[in-house]
């Protein structure tokens, strides 16, 4: 290494970094709030400028971090919490992460109740940080005994000294944002702040802001973004509260107005469509680098809609609530967009509209015929399929599943290593029926009454596999 290189190397940090850095923290609790704000350069935003708070860096990954933290302090100061107590709560499950990583190291049991529509990082997620987690349904509302809600509350009922935290109804939750976030926006954006846009799922957010901004800045418009579904931005538009329907955004909407939601302090609300929020969290980590989970789809698109409305230039601020690495499975997986009808997908009005993995476009998930049944199995499982095409030299030659690779592999212990490193053509089935793209629909009830995959082809060309999912994915969107 040369002599310029060493210099480098031992040299102090640049300036630009040294502002950032602190002395080591006592615990990560102290990293919750002073979360960054970064200006939008990228979007067409009209004559305003568009500021992002990075909520996401946080150390649970989520705004809810900060409230987490409230609702314990509080709970402990007012003796509603005691040692070695419990927290149960409902939670689409950035609040529970905050709640656990609040609470398990203080020695709290931690007990959360989840919609089963969450992504399935945030679950893993929750568990890894010792929570235990009780899925219930997604698909119903308040009042049904399965409803998120009302499940957590009858548990916390049940066991001896729990503390139902309680986010929809827990002044720690906007007080959190009235004494932290407000004030943080306040000062990084030196007392200028025209609009706020914000989701609501608790309505903490919206309600401490709103509070906050009203004393300090009373010209700040707080802007709601809701996804369509939600009964929300109806409500504040029409002052009718219109029946709930279903959303794909994680995290904001409503299907009631919560206790903690003010919403007589939003001047203008936007219904935006999931696909609208997937294209926009996508389009801000292409274009300016920011991993983003999906609400913050839906608070870009509402930040963007108002900032080109305006005929007079304005300095809005919106947030990023949390982190896209929550759901890399879900709004960062090309094949799940398509399977919820949330992507752009070229439609042929024939079978080849439900085949999600095409050949053509490389994206099929295959084995050769002289790949170990092993590997054929470890794919499977990667690709969360239960069958394979078996391909040679691009040319499909078979097909094998999880009953052949079983029928293959079960005996005597005695060789069963063997059996599994024996290659796929010797399990694969290799008498085929296929069907041609151009077919009906109910060309593929028969092959599934037979326990079989539909194999497309466009005239001698292989096209992919249609499975009894993708066809209830296909009249699902078709709806």
């Amino acid at each position: 290494m040369s002599e310029q290189k060493i210099a480098a190397a031992g040299s102090a940090p640049p300036e630009s970094a040294t502002s950032r850095l602190r002395p080591p923290y006592a615990s990560v609790l102290d990293l919750i709030g002073q979360t960054p704000v970064v200006e939008l350069t990228k979007f067409d935003t009209g004559k305003c400028r568009l500021f992002i708070k990075l909520e996401s860096q946080n150390p649970g990954g989520s705004i809810k971090d900060r409230i987490a933290l409230s609702m314990i302090a509080a709970a402990e100061k007012q003796g509603k919490l005691r040692p070695g107590g419990t927290i149960v709560e409902a939670t689409a499950g950035n609040t529970g992460l905050g709640l656990a990583q609040v609470g398990i190291p203080k020695g709290y049991r931690i007990v959360l109740v989840v919609p089963d529509k969450m992504s399935r990082e945030k679950i893993q997620h929750l568990r890894a940080l010792g929570a235990e987690v009780r899925m219930t349904r997604s698909d119903v509302g308040k009042g049904h005994p399965e409803y998120y809600q009302d499940m957590a509350e009858k548990i916390a009922a049940e066991v001896p000294g729990a503390f139902y935290a309680n986010q929809f109804a827990n002044p720690a939750n906007p007080l959190a944002h009235e004494t932290t976030t407000g004030p943080e926006i306040f000062s990084q954006l030196n007392g200028d702040v025209d609009a706020v846009v914000v989701g609501v799922g608790s309505g903490g957010t919206l309600t401490g802001l709103g509070r906050y901004f009203a004393k300090v800045s009373p010209k700040t418009e707080m802007v709601l973004a809701d996804p369509v579904g939600s009964v929300l931005a109806p409500l504040i538009k029409t002052g009718k509260m219109e029946e709930a329907g279903s959303w794909t955004v994680e995290g904001i909407g409503e299907d009631f107005v919560p206790p903690n939601a003010d919403l007589s302090l939003v001047k203008k609300a936007y219904a935006i469509p999931d696909k609208q929020s997937m294209l926009a969290v996508r389009d801000l980590l292409s274009k300016e680098g920011i991993l983003a989970g999906s609400s913050s789809g839906t608070l870009l698109s509402a930040a963007l809609r108002y900032c080109r409305e305006q005929t007079v230039a304005k300095r809005v601020v919106t947030f990023v609530c949390d982190s896209g690495n929550k759901y890399l499975s879900k709004v960062f997986d090309d094949f799940w967009l398509a399977e919820q009808g949330l992507a752009e997908h070229e439609q042929h009005g024939d079978l080849r509209d439900l085949v999600m993995r095409t050949h053509r476009t490389g994206d099929t998930v295959y084995v050769g015929p002289d790949e170990s049944l092993l590997n054929a199995y470890g794919r499977m499982r990667r690709s969360d399929v239960s069958q394979l095409p078996v391909l040679d030299n691009g040319k499909l030659i078979g097909i094998v599943d999880e009953s052949d690779i079983l029928a293959h592999v079960d005996g005597p212990y005695d060789g069963r290593w063997e059996r599994f490193n024996g290659p796929v053509r010797t399990a694969m089935t290799s008498n085929l029926h296929t069907l041609q793209a151009s077919q009906t629909l109910d060309a593929l009830l028969p092959v599934f009454d037979r326990n079989e995959v539909a194999i497309i082809f466009d005239g001698d060309e292989f096209v992919g596999l249609i499975t009894r999912i993708d066809l209830i994915n296909h009249l699902r969107r078709a709806r």
